[in-house]
């Protein structure tokens, strides 16, 4: 897990410490954005980069410009329906595809 400069702890040294997970929501199409005109080729196989996933959110980084980047952890599906999924541990996602999930 990458642990950030924005990790929020809970516990202490003695006990254990654990960082503190908020859920989110990953809004896929704003996080995966398409080339404008780019030509459309169906991958019946392929990964579904549409909508929002559930992710776990367990900090923060800055950029040089002062953007702001979750480290989070979230899942993608096959379009083809299959049950396995791609977990993507610790990926850095812009503020701005992030909104908070009630659990």
């Amino acid at each position: 897990m990458i642990v950030s400069p924005h990790t929020r702890w809970r516990g202490d040294d003695l006990h254990g410490r654990v960082p503190v997970i908020t859920p989110v929501w990953v809004r896929l199409d704003a996080l995966y954005t398409r080339v404008p005109g780019a030509p459309v080729h169906v991958v019946e196989t392929g990964l579904d980069l549409s909508g929002e996933v559930p992710g776990r959110l367990h900090g923060w980084f800055s950029s040089v410009k002062g953007e702001w980047l979750g480290v989070v952890n979230f899942e993608l599906a096959y379009a083809d329906g299959r049950q396995d999924k791609l977990r993507l541990p610790d990926q850095l996602v812009p503020a701005y595809a992030l909104r908070p999930r009630r659990t």
